[in-house]
């Protein structure tokens, strides 16, 4: 996986399509069974066992206050020292992106609902800094990346 800047791993999370930072991603997988804890905020799905390891389960379309489905699969990031566990709908492959198309793409968190942030601050720095570098890429701009020959 090249490190340039601009390689992303593009998933959708509800109706909202995500890029993530390749170099934060380390697989994706089938989404795996997730055992709910009590008093988390509701894009906490859980826990979820990820190769004997318990990790949080993020189901990012609930973050970012979108329509969410059963998601299904799992991308496991790098957050800080641990895995974390984001529930998206697909993973559509990694692109790589110029850097004047990640400037001119909205911050992941642009529309997510500010407690949700304020919450996930609270809770896992760490994870907050992988999405603080994501990006939302609009439908259109992901179909002429499509059409041009920038899937990676």
């Amino acid at each position: 996986m090249p490190s340039e800047a601009g390689y992303t791993l593009v998933c959708r999370a509800g109706t909202l399509l995500c890029a993530l930072p390749a170099g934060s991603v380390l697989e994706t997988m089938r989404p795996l069974p997730v055992k709910p804890l009590p008093g988390l905020p509701a894009f906490i799905a859980g826990s979820a066992i990820v190769r004997g390891t318990p990790l949080p389960v993020i189901v990012l379309g609930r973050l970012l206050g979108s329509q969410v489905a059963t998601p299904e699969r799992f991308v496991i990031v790098r957050a800080g020292p641990r895995p974390v566990a984001l529930a998206v709908d697909d993973v559509l492959g990694f692109r790589s992106l110029s850097g004047a198309v990640v400037a001119a793409l909205p911050p992941l968190l642009a529309g997510a609902a500010r407690a949700a942030v304020t919450e996930l601050g609270a809770l896992d720095g760490a994870l907050m800094a992988v999405l603080e570098t994501s990006n939302l890429i609009p439908e259109d701009v992901f179909a002429a990346m499509d059409a041009n020959g920038a899937a990676a």
